[in-house]
C-alpha cells in the first residue's frame, strides 16, 4: 500500500558502480509487494498480435526485418493485416464470359513468409476485388481499394469458399484452424460503402460466415471489426437472432477517439484512459449480452489515430502502454497494436524516418522507444499481484522470482516534467540485488542522435547505423535491495522493468 508520509522518513541507500553509497531522494510514493501473495493469471494479452497496413507490403524483405525483430522482442504469435483480397494481391478475376477466375500465387507468398517467421495470419477478409464490385466506390488510401458490396453474394459466397479450401488445401486444417478469420475493417465508417451500413454489413457478415464454417466447422470467424467499439450488441443480438455463426468478437479504438463517439459522453476522457474505459464497456456488452462467453479480440488500438511524433515516435509509449496494460487485464483476450512497423503506406511514401507513424520500428529498421517499452513489458510475469499504485505493475514469474514495471506519466510533449521517486517495499522474499532495465529520454531512445546529426530527412547508411546504435537498450544496472526497500527515480515519460533476484 502507499505510505507516503512514511517514505519522506525513509533512508534509502542505493550503492554505485563505484562501490561507494548515497542517499536517494526522498521518495514521492512508496508501494509494499507482498511476494508471496495470492496472484492472477496474467497472460500477455498485449503482445500476442499486432497490425501491419496492406497485405502485399508483407511481400517486401524490410517489413519482414522488422517483422522477425518485433517477433523476437515479443514473441508475437498473429498479424492483422487489410487488403488480402485488394487487386493487387491478385485474387479474384473474371473471364470475358464472367466466370471467376482464381490467382492464389501472392496469398501463398504472404502466408508462407508469416509462418516461415514463426507468426500466423490474423485474417481481414477485404477488400472488394474491382470485378466483383457492386459499384466502383474506392477508399482515399493508398492502393485505393473498393469498399462496396458484391455484385453477386453467390460469387462471393464462391470466393470465399475457394479461398478456405485453398489454405486448408496448403496449410491443412489443423494450421488454418488455429487462425482467425475477421470480417471486413471498420464497416461503420468510410471503409464499407453499404447502405444502409449496418444492415449491408450483416448480409456481408452473414454470407461469410456460413460460408467459411461450410468449408469446416472449425474455422473462427468473427467481427464486426468496428471502429469506436460500435455494433457489438447489436453484432451479438444479429448472430443469436439469425444463428449466424461466430466465434469471437473484434473492434477498434484509439486513445485520442471522441468520447462522445464511442462513450457516449462529452466528459473529456484521457488519453491515458480511453482505450481501456472502453474495452471496459464493451466487456461488459459481451457479458451482458446472449453469448457471454465470446472472446474479445481487440483488433486495432494505439495512442493516436494520427501521425503525432510527439506520441507514437516518443518515450511517452513506454508509460502509455505500461498503464493500459494495468488498466486492461482481465477485460480482453487479445489486443493489437497498430502497427509493429512504419513500412506502412497508408498516406503515401514514407517521407522522413520520425513523422509520428504507428509502427513500432521507424523507416530503416529504427526501433522506436515504443519497441523497447514492448521489449521490456515482455519480460513481466505471468502471474499479477494485487499493489495499491497506479504506476506499479508486480507480477511473478513460474520460478517466484518478481519482475516489476514502474513508471512515471505525464502528458505528450512533457518529457521535461518533473521526475518521480518511487520507493518498493518487498515482503516475503531474500532476494538481495535488482536488476533494472528502462527506457527514458536516455535509455533506448535515438531521437538525441537524430538531433545531432542534424535530423537528416534520408539518413544515409552509416546514419542509421548510428540510430540503430542509439536505439539499443544498455544493460540492466544493478541495484542493492536493502532491508527489503528498494528506490528508483524516473524522469517524465520514464518506464523502469525491474527484476528482483
Amino acid at each position: 500500500m502507499k505510505q507516503i508520509a512514511l517514505a519522506r522518513i525513509l533512508v534509502v541507500l542505493l550503492l554505485l558502480a563505484s562501490g561507494g553509497a548515497a542517499a536517494a531522494p526522498a521518495a514521492d510514493e512508496t508501494v509494499t509487494i507482498n511476494a508471496a501473495a495470492p496472484a492472477h493469471p496474467f497472460p500477455h494479452f498485449w503482445e500476442q498480435m499486432f497490425g501491419s497496413g496492406r497485405a502485399i507490403l508483407s511481400m517486401r524483405e524490410d517489413w519482414r526485418d522488422d517483422l522477425r525483430a518485433t517477433r523476437q522482442a515479443t514473441g508475437f504469435e498473429y498479424v492483422r493485416f487489410h487488403g488480402i483480397l485488394d487487386d493487387e494481391v491478385g485474387v479474384y478475376g473474371e473471364d470475358s464470359q464472367g466466370n471467376p477466375v482464381y490467382n492464389f500465387s501472392y496469398v501463398d507468398r504472404i502466408y508462407d513468409g508469416l509462418l516461415a517467421n514463426g507468426v500466423k495470419p490474423f485474417v481481414e477478409l477485404s477488400f472488394m476485388p474491382t470485378q466483383l464490385a457492386s459499384e466502383p466506390v474506392t477508399h482515399v488510401f493508398t492502393g485505393h481499394p473498393d469498399i462496396s458490396p458484391p455484385k453477386d453474394y453467390a460469387k462471393w459466397d464462391a470466393l470465399i469458399t475457394a479461398f478456405a479450401k485453398h489454405l486448408i488445401d496448403r496449410y491443412g486444417i489443423d494450421e488454418v484452424a488455429s487462425w482467425y478469420f475477421e470480417v471486413w475493417n471498420e464497416p461503420n465508417l468510410d471503409f464499407w460503402a453499404g447502405l444502409p451500413h449496418q444492415e449491408t454489413y450483416w448480409t456481408l457478415y452473414d454470407h461469410t460466415a456460413r460460408a467459411l464454417k461450410a468449408v469446416d466447422p472449425r474455422l473462427r470467424v468473427g467481427g464486426p471489426a468496428t471502429a469506436q467499439a460500435a455494433w457489438i450488441t447489436d453484432f451479438i443480438r444479429h448472430c443469436k437472432e439469425h444463428h449466424v455463426p461466430v466465434d469471437f468478437v473484434s473492434t477498434h479504438v484509439y486513445a485520442n477517439d471522441s468520447p462522445r463517439h464511442v462513450l457516449g459522453t462529452t466528459k473529456r476522457v484521457p488519453r491515458d484512459r480511453m482505450v481501456c474505459r472502453t474495452v471496459s464497456k464493451v466487456h461488459d456488452e459481451i457479458a451482458a449480452s446472449s453469448m457471454p462467453h465470446l472472446p474479445l479480440v481487440w483488433s486495432e488500438f494505439n495512442a493516436s489515430y494520427k501521425n503525432e511524433p510527439d506520441v507514437t515516435d516518443s518515450t511517452y509509449m513506454g508509460p502509455w502502454m505500461a498503464d493500459l496494460i494495468r488498466q486492461c487485464d482481465g477485460m480482453v483476450d487479445m489486443m493489437s497494436y497498430w502497427t509493429f512497423s512504419d513500412v506502412f503506406d497508408e498516406q503515401g511514401v514514407v517521407k522522413t524516418p520520425l513523422y509520428g507513424g504507428f509502427g513500432l520500428i521507424a523507416e530503416g529498421g529504427i526501433p522506436k522507444p515504443a519497441f523497447n517499452a514492448f521489449k521490456l513489458l515482455h519480460e513481466l510475469g505471468d502471474q499479477r499481484i494485487a499493489v495499491d499504485s497506479d504506476d506499479v505493475l508486480a507480477t511473478r514469474r513460474p520460478d517466484g522470482s518478481l519482475v516489476l514495471a514502474v513508471w512515471n506519466y505525464a502528458l505528450p510533449g512533457q518529457q521535461d516534467g518533473a521526475p518521480q521517486t518511487i520507493a518498493l517495499e518487498l515482503q516475503h522474499t531474500d532476494a538481495t540485488r535488482a536488476f533494472v532495465s528502462r527506457v527514458d529520454a536516455t535509455h533506448g531512445d535515438m531521437h538525441a542522435a537524430y538531433a545531432a546529426m542534424g535530423s537528416p530527412r534520408y539518413p544515409t547508411m552509416a546514419q542509421l547505423k548510428q540510430l540503430r546504435d542509439a536505439a539499443a537498450l544498455p544493460p540492466p544496472e544493478e541495484i542493492a535491495i536493502d532491508h527489503g526497500m528498494l528506490s528508483i527515480t524516473l524522469p517524465s515519460h520514464g518506464l523502469a522493468v525491474i527484476e528482483v533476484r
